[in-house]
């Protein structure tokens, strides 16, 4: 009797996903626990392991399309005898084909019976396949250690640091995957649609966008035609923080294992700043406004699918290690792919750098319902004035947007000016001044 595979509990709130990619095909052969597919959420990728060994058999849920948690994806067929089955059809198919006239359908025939080798590239996670993409890399050239000769992500990374592995043949000249015009409405795929020629050096590249970017999409909008949203600046000398930094940044690393970084001192100020001002750290939830005595900061963060904010819990309660920690691990496992969906829930106020691209200045978006978003900037040497006299000092400018219908102006320019005397006085860190 097949077994079903099924969308799996997704986390809270959360209850339809988009298939995203089918790792495995009807008529192969997979294993108890092997990832076959994986589905893309408002938040994270999940990935699908199969409930059973068996063969896979039909595939209910194509790729693009939208299913809610316990629908049925797949069929997994009991015994090995299928793949078999499955398999001489097609190599027949394929031979038949590629004698009649050697066409562009006999080499697709060919793909298809070869379909159902169970090599270690057979399958590949989205983690693996996003670093293969990142560095550019063919899977082929690398050993997998995983079950069945599966290629795992440290697989890769041990290749990449080794310098083992191989440039993927196919370069940017490799043709694009076409994606049928004929898929739902809303459908995700994150495999880009063929180029449009639109004459000679003028083409067109058209990609839907994934179930994280449309979320993105929306809930930025949701926070303008919500939020009364106002932005106010300030400007903070780092000269302190990077002193600080620079003379205990090696013992630092030594005794904690993490590098001191700038996001542990903005953090630190923030939730100190919070406590303040708690206003900047409350929402509105219908006609009430709900202050809390704990900060869960969000740290803003890049993936390949676009920006995630995983939620540092008692941000207030962290020492300076235990908070470089969280946000290193948090900015790794983004870019894996590897978040829990757990950790993108909740927050109470948000911390964006857009220094580290290269921003002078910019006004950020609420993140709903959240009622204040600290915008950090790259840090710039200019002139200012230090008691009557023209000094360079490493400037960088600070915004803070803020929802105007729970927090005053007063409360706002307070909140940042706490954050900046906090950052210029790292000692009130400390002192918890």
């Amino acid at each position: 009797m097949p077994t079903d595979v099924v969308v799996p509990t997704l986390g809270e709130s959360i209850t339809e996903a988009t298939v995203g990619e089918w790792l495995k095909q009807p008529g192969d052969s997979v294993e108890a626990d092997e990832i076959i597919a994986s589905l893309e959420t408002d938040k994270v990728a999940v990935e699908v392991p199969a409930p059973t060994a068996g063969v896979l058999g039909e595939i209910l849920a194509q790729e693009g399309d939208d299913v809610e948690v316990g629908a049925v994806l797949a069929r997994i067929e009991a015994g090995g005898e299928g793949a078999a089955k499955t398999a001489a059809p097609k190599a027949d198919k394929a031979e038949a084909a590629e004698d009649e006239d050697g066409s562009a359908e006999a080499e697709d025939s060919a793909d298809e019976a070869a379909g159902g080798d169970d090599s270690a590239s057979d399958a590949l996670s989205p983690a693996v396949k996003k670093l293969l993409a990142e560095h550019d890399l063919d899977p082929s050239s690398i050993k997998g250690t995983g079950k069945g000769g599966r290629l795992l992500k440290e697989d890769v990374k041990r290749a990449v640091s080794g310098g083992a592995a191989k440039k993927s043949a196919g370069g940017a000249g490799e043709t694009k995957t076409k994606i049928e015009d004929t898929a739902p409405a809303g459908a995700v795929d994150s495999r880009p649609l063929t180029k449009a020629a639109a004459g000679a050096g003028r083409n067109e590249e058209r990609k839907r966008m994934t179930r994280l970017r449309q979320t993105i999409a929306k809930r930025l909008k949701e926070a303008q035609n919500t939020a009364a949203m106002l932005t106010t600046f300030n400007d903070v000398d780092m000269s302190a923080v990077m002193k600080a930094r620079d003379q205990y940044k090696d013992m630092f690393e030594k005794k904690h294992g993490v590098r001191l970084g700038f996001m542990s001192f903005f953090t630190k100020a923030c939730a100190l700043a919070l406590k303040d001002v708690p206003a900047v750290n409350a929402s509105i939830e219908g006609d009430e406004i709900v202050y809390r005595d704990y900060a869960d900061i969000g740290i803003a963060v890049s993936s390949p699918g676009g920006l995630v904010v995983p939620i540092l819990k008692d941000a207030d309660k962290l020492s300076f290690a235990d908070t470089e920690k969280a946000i290193g691990d948090f900015g790794r496992r983004a870019r894996d792919g590897e978040l829990k969906l757990e950790e993108l829930q909740g927050g109470t106020f948000t911390i964006s750098n857009g220094g580290v691209f290269g921003s002078l200045l910019s006004t950020p978006i609420l993140n709903p319902p959240q009622s204040g978003v600290l915008g950090m900037h790259r840090i710039e040497e200019r002139p200012v004035v230090v008691d009557g006299e023209i000094v360079i000092r490493p400037m960088m400018y600070l915004a803070l947007s803020y929802d105007h219908r729970i927090v005053d102006g007063r409360e706002a320019v307070t909140f940042l000016v706490r954050v900046k005397e906090a950052i210029e006085d790292p000692t009130r860190l400390v002192l918890d001044l």
